[in-house]
């Protein structure tokens, strides 16, 4: 069997898809990884999320009509683009990961333990003289910003060059400072944490690297509670999981609630990026974390991350079973077929970086030999993460022709 296929080159559904050679069917959870992500640390990132004024369950939906139409059993699509009222999964990250950052710095400042019902009470003044930034696409830093502006510090969100000023304006509107930077996300990173540790801030940030581990930590340990919201709603396993990436926080988050709940038998998981800034095709290619370079141009926003994240890596390494990068053309067809469903789907508004794993199912069952690749046939249950909704809405308009206000039933 091929490693690693090429199809339609040149065409809006070109697509590469490479299977990870470190990746094996029964692949144990190991300590390392579990250190990582544990039972334990979800337990404390639900039973803490789930107190705050707000929380529901986003809904897990059932795609019938789409499945039969791309040749599965089953295709459910898990909708984030109502989560806190921010529009993201990134909510259930950043937001906890301050929330942490302030009980431990309070902690340490005061001398006592400072609770986390004080930390979300607002009940610590001392707060307001800490500030946390980070570098953002869009959505994380509007979940950083949300997390500031209810646990009571000051923030700063650093954003390069191509976000747009619709997401400037939406991390504004949390009382954040935003500042835009030359060059592309993965800049926008180092510009964070070079003014941090100048200014004596903290970086909360969604991706990681070597000496900065303990946050990012924190804000996959969030995103798992959409996993697990997830699987407790299916009716059967899955058998796929589809996964966009990014730096790969989220994934990585799915992929460890998914590993440790059904161990040998757990779903197969295919991660897809964008084409143009396929950090993950790069790293299954050559077996280790690889950049990749240049502006990142891709439509898809939230994933134009050139560098995979360090604790990301620990857990698809082993068990992310392949990668699919595909054209921002394919994730706008799966915006609008979401948004203009048939045979009787619900309508979904999905915003551009909440579809790769749709995108990349439709073009991989479209091929035989990426069916074999990936073991996908007629008795497939699928599972994709809609990510986002309209979080830049001037933007999902232009590409769907119509504001989400007439697209949600």
């Amino acid at each position: 069997m091929a490693e690693e296929i090429t199809r339609n080159a040149g065409t809006e559904d070109a697509f590469t898809l490479a299977l990870n050679a470190q990746a094996a069917p029964g692949t144990q959870w190991t300590e390392a990884q579990n250190a990582i992500l544990s039972d334990a640390g979800f337990a404390t990132a639900a039973g803490t999320i789930r107190a705050w004024p707000g929380y529901t369950e986003t809904p897990l939906a059932a795609l019938p009509a789409l499945a039969a139409e791309i040749g599965v059993a089953a295709l459910h699509y898990k909708d984030e683009s109502t989560r806190f009222g921010l529009g993201s999964f990134k909510a259930l990250g950043g937001a906890y990961a301050v929330a942490r950052l302030l009980q431990k710095e309070l902690s340490a400042r005061l001398g006592r333990d400072v609770s986390m019902d004080e930390i979300t009470a607002r009940a610590i003044p001392e707060a307001a003289q800490i500030t946390v930034c980070c570098a953002t696409d869009g959505n994380h830093g509007r979940s950083v910003a949300w997390g500031a502006q209810s646990f009571g510090c000051n923030c700063v969100i650093f954003i390069h060059a191509t976000v747009s000023e619709g997401r400037k304006t939406a991390i504004e509107a949390f009382g954040a400072e935003v500042r835009r930077t030359p060059g592309n996300y993965d800049d926008s990173v180092r510009e964070a944490q070079e003014v941090a540790s100048a200014e004596g801030w903290f970086v909360v940030s969604d991706t990681s690297y070597p000496g900065y581990m303990d946050v990012p930590r924190d804000v996959m340990q969030g995103y798992e509670i959409m996993a697990a919201e997830a699987l407790d709603a299916l009716p059967e396993p899955p058998t796929h999981i589809f996964l966009q990436t990014g730096v790969g926080g989220m994934a990585a988050a799915v992929t460890a609630q998914a590993v440790r709940r059904y161990s040998a038998d757990r779903p197969k998981i295919v991660l897809c990026d964008p084409d143009q800034a396929a950090c993950f095709l790069a790293s299954y290619r050559t077996g280790a974390r690889t950049a990749v370079h240049g502006d990142l141009d891709t439509l898809m926003a939230g994933l134009a991350c050139g560098e995979v994240s360090a604790l990301a890596w620990e857990i698809l390494q082993d068990h992310g079973d392949a990668v699919i990068a595909l054209t921002d053309a394919a994730a706008i067809a799966a915006m609008r077929r979401l948004a203009y469903p048939e045979g009787g789907d619900p309508a979904l508004v999905a915003g551009e970086s909440a579809v790769a794993g749709i995108a990349g199912l439709r073009l991989a069952m479209e091929d035989p030999e990426a069916r074999q690749m990936l073991g996908l046939d007629a008795t497939s249950r699928i599972l994709t993460f809609g990510t986002e909704g309209d979080t830049d809405p001037e933007l999902y308009e232009q590409l769907i022709g119509a504001p989400a206000s007439q697209i949600r039933p």
